[in-house]
């Protein structure tokens, strides 16, 4: 199954940062369309009878596609994934913690085996089509999302409103039911202590702000999610330059930060870098916020040109490595906290000295 590898690495097509523009910034870009079926209950309304339907229709209008680059997208049902693979799913930012959490049959994703492309089938909507890519390339994502969306409504009716759009389980996604969100790498903001003027303007510029894993998650790492806030009366054109043009501006923030730390803070920065580094490649016990936080200075100190021979895609595959379901995953058993904690630092330690060979 072509879907084992999104269980079996690490890695998946996001981490690619040599592949995509300003990665040393923009970690990857998402396209995510919300669509229902016509005359189906909401996915939190379904129950197992009006489920399987929901699935069947969408398996059946999926064995229909013409487009070969999907053919080799694998359906995934979450009766066939223990809760650990339904959690490494979230970790690598595939599926949502609350897809998650069940385990019912008519639930799933179809996914491709380097994770760029993956249908959530009821979570909060029927089908969530989404697009990962590095870098800022949101308008290749929405090209991917949209050729699937078109192949789907070929033999399926989705709830649509001639005034309104899409239909969605939730009214902030009415209209082009698109999300639009990219995560972003902010240290040098989050240093001069700009943040919360900065995302206030974002905020009123109609985008909000998340945590790593989206929607009620804690910001870690100086990672953020940035993302529209409503599709109701925007294009899908709309929606995708207004977030380019405020990620550029923010991009444009966060390198002339990073430039005045270098002039006027070289020696304090080089040593935050130094000693991040070399806590990583020694420390024994390692919790999952002070490795992210230390991970964060690495990755600055590799995009600044401080440290060299680490590469930039091995940190973003640390940053999901380190993640508890990961660590589980590769010791092969369930572990405490403290045991994740010893295991967090050998993979680190072990990642690092393999980039530093490469």
């Amino acid at each position: 199954m072509k879907a084992d590898n999104l269980l079996n690495s690490n890695f998946v097509r996001w981490m690619a940062a040599d592949e995509g523009p300003k990665t040393d910034i923009v970690v990857s870009s998402r396209i995510r369309l919300a669509r229902n079926l016509e005359l189906m209950p909401f996915s939190h309304l379904l129950d197992q009878e009006d489920g399987k339907k929901c699935l069947q229709k969408i398996e059946s209008a999926w064995k229909k596609i013409s487009n070969k680059d999907l053919l080799e997208m694998e359906l995934l049902t979450f009766d066939q994934l223990t809760a650990l693979e339904r959690q490494m799913l979230v970790e690598k930012h595939l599926i949502s913690p609350n897809h998650a959490e069940s385990d019912d049959s008519f639930r799933g994703v179809l996914a491709n085996s380097d994770g760029s492309l993956v249908i959530m089938i009821n979570e909060e909507d029927h089908l969530r089509i989404q697009c990962f890519l590095p870098g800022l390339q949101l308008e290749e994502c929405y090209r991917c999302t949209q050729i699937i969306d078109d192949e789907l409504e070929e033999n399926l009716n989705f709830a649509f409103d001639e005034r309104r759009g899409y239909l969605t389980s939730c009214p902030t996604n009415v209209g082009t039911g698109m999300r639009a969100s990219v995560m972003l790498h902010l240290p040098a903001i989050v240093f001069s202590g700009q943040t919360n003027h900065i995302f206030h303007n974002i905020a009123q510029l109609g985008m909000t702000v998340r945590g790593i894993y989206g929607e009620g998650t804690e910001v870690v790492g100086n990672f953020f999610q940035l993302s529209n806030q409503i599709t109701l009366g925007q294009s899908e054109e709309d929606i995708i330059n207004n977030l380019n043009g405020i990620t550029i501006r923010v991009v444009e923030q966060e390198r002339l930060i990073r430039e005045r730390l270098a002039e006027e803070m070289k020696y304090q920065l080089e040593d935050r870098v130094g000693r991040a580094y070399g806590i990583l490649s020694s420390a024994r016990v390692l919790n999952s916020n002070e490795a992210m936080a230390l991970l964060s200075d690495v990755r600055l100190g590799v995009d600044m040109g401080i440290l060299a021979k680490i590469k930039p895609y091995a940190l973003n595959e640390l940053v999901v490595a380190i993640r508890p379901a990961h660590l589980q995953k590769k010791a092969g058993k369930e572990m405490d906290a403290f045991h994740r904690d010893v295991k967090r630092a050998e993979v680190i330690q072990e990642r690092l000295a393999q980039t530093r060979g490469q």
